[in-house]
């Protein structure tokens, strides 16, 4: 019976781990994975296996702080570095979180596109179910809809297994580098890295284990939930790298997004590996569509001291709704504009959300590490190591990314 409690008690709080890491991987997440499978082969997959070392520690500082402290990462944000801090943050935050919900309304759109239903009529009705899901309850049964979708990434799986890899040398690959430090090289690296660890995912995070209202004693089950949900992430990352670099790599096809990858797949390894991988990507771009408005949602209003949470009511919290049906009617409208190009308005974006990690990284490393904060849940020397490791190198594959840009 003890046991039985445990396990119920375990699929009570597992959840936010799970999604956050699922979000990571939406449409910009996949289409890197696909162009890294597809112009390098395996040759990037030891950074993957690196990358995911610095996500489990930083997910899990996040998650341990929304439990001690019962509180948002913008809201202990604003409270121990002021009110410019936080502004400053947020401003930044809702425009790169735009710019990135913008690409996965445009995933939405090319996803469906492959099975011939238009934009004028997917996008419109998948805004309004969004909006519907996230109204028409509370977070239990929103997080129940998150948790299916992360079903779809299943996809990616089976498809890397139709295409038959060779799995010892997949492997051998994370282990033993074969780096090829070329510009290009370099830059897909940058890409990676960026798609891997967000700031939108550190803030989504914090604010649902803090809406979950997860206790110190029930800790332990959300830390666990934290480490299988970037397990998850990594391997769906590694299966979409397998499924490009095992078709499109060996055949010396060249991509750009991940429409590109399910259309070439096709030919190449069946129709069951194509409706597979375009499926995944519209699974992905779903959920991310639904997770990443939420998160600035949550953010700006924890910021500021507007009421949040999906347990309100609308005129109860209309700043928090407010701010959500803005990202999604935004992001719905740009993409309905025809023949708009949003290559350069991801770019933009892009570059704003890899600004932004290393400060949002920075204020979490502050705040775990402060005594009055934290009590005695601060972080080991070993987590201090990882976490400010994880920021250097970001810090300087940006700097060396904007120095790229004008070799």
């Amino acid at each position: 019976m003890k046991s039985k409690n445990r396990f119920l008690m375990i699929l009570s709080i597992i959840g936010p781990g799970i999604i956050t890491a699922n979000a990571g991987n939406d449409a910009g997440g996949v289409t890197t994975y696909s162009v890294v499978g597809a112009h390098y082969g395996y040759s990037m997959l030891w950074g993957m296996f690196a990358i995911a070392i610095g996500l489990a520690v930083v997910q899990e500082m996040n998650a341990r702080m929304a439990v001690v402290t019962g509180k948002g990462l913008s809201d202990l944000i604003r409270e121990r570095f002021g009110v410019k801090w936080a502004f400053f943050a947020m401003l930044v935050l809702l425009v790169a979180n735009l710019g990135v919900c913008i690409g996965d309304f445009a995933g939405i759109a090319a996803s469906l596109e492959l099975f011939h239903i238009s934009k004028y009529i997917s996008i419109p009705i998948l805004t309004a179910l969004i909006w519907f899901i996230l109204t028409r309850g509370n977070y239990s049964k929103a997080e129940k809809i998150f948790l299916f979708l992360t079903i779809t990434f299943f996809g990616y799986f089976i498809t890397a297994f139709l295409v038959k890899p060779n799995w010892s040398h997949v492997f051998v690959s994370i282990v033993k580098p074969q780096a090829k430090f070329d510009k290009n090289y370099f830059l897909v690296l940058i890409g990676m890295v960026g798609t891997t660890i967000t700031p939108y995912m550190q803030f989504y995070l914090q604010s649902s284990v803090v809406d979950k209202g997860i206790s110190i004693k029930e800790y332990k089950y959300e830390k666990a939930d934290v480490y299988l949900g970037t397990i998850w992430a990594i391997l769906t990352a590694l299966v979409i790298t397998v499924c490009t670099a095992e078709t499109l790599y060996k055949a010396g096809i060249s991509i750009d997004t991940a429409q590109d990858a399910a259309s070439a797949l096709g030919p190449l390894a069946g129709n069951y590996s194509f409706l597979l991988f375009a499926v995944g990507l519209f699974g992905a771009s779903f959920l991310a569509c639904c997770v990443i408005p939420l998160c600035t949602a949550y953010a700006v209003c924890e910021a500021f001291g507007f009421e949040s949470g999906l347990d309100n009511k609308i005129k109860e919290a209309p700043v928090f709704f407010g701010l959500f049906l803005f990202m999604i009617l935004v992001s719905a409208i740009i993409i309905l504009i025809p023949n708009v190009s949003l290559i350069n308005i991801i770019l933009v974006t892009q570059q704003l959300a890899g600004v932004l990690c290393p400060v949002v990284l920075i204020f979490m490393i502050i705040l775990v590490n402060d005594v009055e904060v934290m009590g005695s849940y601060v972080n080991t020397t070993v987590q201090n190591l990882i976490a400010k490791g994880t920021v250097l190198l970001i810090i300087m594959l940006t700097i060396l990314a904007f120095g790229a840009n004008f070799i």
